[in-house]
């Protein structure tokens, strides 16, 4: 159900149409009205994936890079599952309309996301405008690591049965010493994860952040929730600035700092709603 009120949206506008920077914090809830799960609690996670249900196993507990030594096939069962869903799935109107605003504006944008699932450069954003803070599934490293390597891999395919959702052999290995490879994103406990492609967007974004510290910064938020709130606080760090607006859409969570337009909806209808009145 739409929850918002017509001056919030007609601020919303103004902050857009007069913005000279648009920065864009992304969460699970972006991917959603693309058909992505959110895996929102157990039963969210268990519904996207009954197999593990009858396991025992929480998104938590799969998310861990134990798996790569313990059960290899499990471990790339979930995670094979989860990059060819986000390389077949078409990211939503609302990424083209972000897109879209921003090339009005002076700056143009930059992503800051949580979300590994490389929708916004599936949509056509520029790699170099976006910081995945997590990680990337559609990028690998060795599970040990052997060496500091990250790579991409286009045509890795990951076959599965559709029962278990375990992965079959052979499974994907580091080209440098056959060990059990692994997606470049940060698990739970995770002390093994290569920092270094990420940390090479944050130095983007820095420099980005610079370049726009005079104009009108925009920062509208998406399903970014509060259990994992990196994105949050990423944007409300930014939306202290006197010349920063943050627009928060989120269903459940739109609350934020004095000054914020709340918006509690899904990141579709909000962005599309915006669009109509600033066309």
């Amino acid at each position: 159900m739409t929850q918002w009120d017509a001056e919030t949206l007609e601020q919303a506008v103004e902050t857009i149409a007069n913005a000279d920077a648009l920065l864009v914090g992304a969460g699970a809830g972006m991917g959603v009205d693309s058909g992505l799960p959110d895996f929102r609690g157990d039963k969210g996670f268990w519904k996207a994936y009954p197999p593990f249900k009858r396991l025992g196993l929480s998104f938590i507990d799969l998310a861990n890079p134990r798996w790569f030594d313990d059960d290899p096939d499990l471990a790339w069962g979930f995670y094979g599952h989860r990059l060819h869903l986000y390389r077949d799935t078409q990211p939503h109107e609302g990424f083209a309309l972000l897109h879209k605003w921003s090339q009005r504006m002076e700056h143009g944008l930059f992503v800051f996301t949580s979300n590994v699932d490389g929708q916004f450069q599936l949509a056509g954003f520029p790699d170099e405008r976006v910081l995945e803070c997590h990680g990337s599934l559609h990028h690998f490293q060795c599970s040990l690591p052997c060496d500091d390597s990250i790579w991409a891999d286009p045509e890795l395919n990951v076959t599965l049965n559709e029962e278990t959702f375990r992965a079959r052999p052979p499974l994907p290995a580091c080209p440098r010493c056959g060990r059990i490879s692994r997606p470049n994103v940060l698990m739970f406990g995770d002390i093994s994860w290569l920092s270094e492609r990420t940390a090479a967007q944050e130095e983007r974004y820095m420099d980005w952040l610079d370049q726009a510290e005079g104009g009108r910064i925009a920062v509208v938020e998406c399903g970014a929730g509060t259990a994992i709130p990196s994105v949050r606080w990423a944007c409300e760090r930014i939306s202290r600035r006197s010349n920063a607006t943050l627009i928060r859409v989120n269903p459940r969570e739109a609350h934020g700092p004095r000054g914020t337009l709340s918006f509690s909806a899904g990141a579709l209808e909000v962005l599309q709603a915006i669009d109509e009145r600033l066309s």
